[in-house]
């Protein structure tokens, strides 16, 4: 078979002489690198990774074969998992069929043989899903992203990233100035993924008090603490099989972090006051407008928690360098605000236009609306002058 893209095969087996026999059977093949881990937790790890076959042994020393699968498809179920099993229980078999095993591999003479067939049928798949990737990632369809004002190269490298992204469960890490749209983004990743039907839930962090923010996030039963005179539900559960947008990161004490670090790792969460473990199915995106690595240098950020959020990060361009889009936006939000309000139509003239063009935008795209809605009010006739726009001072 000829290989048009390096594949990555993880072998998941605490038995080395097995695990040999695996790696030599798929190194047989071209282009294909092999990672070999003797632990689920290892294999769970280095998911970032992106295996594009991982084989899995039905006995792990720290988990049932199973709930390894279930863990690995909850992460992204396009990895294709093979289940190597010594026993031929018909129950298992379903089982793991059921659960979305692409294979099931009895350990005996015939291993070795049925193992490099399946590899074989398997990256064929792997390498047609990619070019089918490749020529959809060329093509943006701007109708699902009519949100999401804009046409330079770089609002439609966001527009690449965000389609990327969005088919799977991988958590995303959104990054930018204050006024760069990244809540917007979140959205565009959550409501064009297969969890659209379900909960968004948007918490911004900045807003909430620290000594409230545990039972923000996580709930509390009734009595947990003085003021507790109910059970609540946190966001987190809110978001059960939807997503949750974590807004400024960056303002979480270090301390919360590792209960939230606990809750990413095992997806799930006790309430305060409740020894009961509630399983969770969730995807993750979170934003800031900080240096997050200088916070993990300064201490304030804790460095496994920032590689456990960033599995795909996003960064969002200012708008001072997006050219044309500041047009754009301000004729979006001058045509928003007149149908808003009642107003008749108005437009920029071309001085405004040079004038909008040449200012900095440190508040970026929320200063832009705020200064397009002010001139909108000022304006005497149809015609929005430079006279007519105020900018103020931070």
């Amino acid at each position: 078979m000829e290989t048009k893209h390096s594949a990555k095969i993880f072998i998941v087996d605490d038995d080395v002489m097995v695990a040999s026999l695996i790696k030599k059977s798929a190194e047989d093949l071209p282009d294909v690198d092999c990672y070999v881990f003797g632990s689920a937790e290892e294999c769970l790890s280095q998911l970032h990774l992106r295996p594009d076959v991982i084989t899995i042994d039905y006995y792990l020393p720290d988990s049932d074969g199973l709930e390894l699968l279930k863990k690995v498809k909850a992460f992204d179920e396009s990895i294709n998992t093979i289940i190597i099993s010594g026993q031929q229980n018909i129950d298992v078999v379903v089982e793991s069929y059921r659960n979305g095993a692409q294979d099931y591999i009895v350990k005996d003479e015939n291993m070795v043989a049925n193992l490099h067939s399946s590899f074989k049928n398997l990256l064929l798949n792997v390498n047609l899903r990619k070019e089918v990737e490749i020529l959809q990632e060329q093509i943006i369809d701007r109708h699902k992203y009519n949100h999401i004002i804009g046409n330079s190269p770089q609002i439609l490298n966001v527009l690449k990233l965000i389609q990327k992204v969005e088919r799977s469960n991988i958590s995303v890490l959104v990054t930018g100035e204050s006024g760069t749209g990244k809540e917007l983004v979140s959205r565009a990743i959550h409501y064009n993924s297969k969890r659209k039907k379900k909960p968004f839930v948007a918490v911004n962090l900045s807003a909430i008090p620290n000594d409230l923010l545990e039972s923000e996030l996580f709930g509390h039963e009734k009595g947990a603490f003085t003021d507790a005179r109910s059970r609540r539900i946190g966001k987190f559960e809110q978001a059960d099989s939807g997503s949750i947008f974590l807004d400024e990161i960056c303002e979480m004490e270090t301390g919360l972090q590792s209960k939230l670090l606990r809750v990413l790792q095992e997806k799930e969460l006790s309430r305060i006051g409740s020894n009961k473990l509630l399983k969770l199915d969730f995807r993750m995106i979170s934003a800031t407008n900080q240096n997050i690595k200088q916070h993990i240098k300064e201490g304030k950020f804790r460095e496994d928690l920032f590689y456990r959020i960033q599995g795909f990060q996003i960064e969002l361009p200012p708008l001072r360098e997006r050219g044309d889009d500041i047009i754009l936006l301000s004729n979006h939000f001058l045509d928003l605000f007149t149908k808003q309000n009642n107003l008749d139509n108005l437009s920029l003239s071309k001085k405004a236009k040079e004038y909008l063009m040449q200012y900095s935008w440190p508040g970026n795209v929320r200063e832009l609306k705020s200064v397009i809605e002010r001139a909108a009010l000022l304006c005497e006739n149809e015609i929005i002058d430079v006279s007519d726009i105020q900018i103020l001072a931070a």
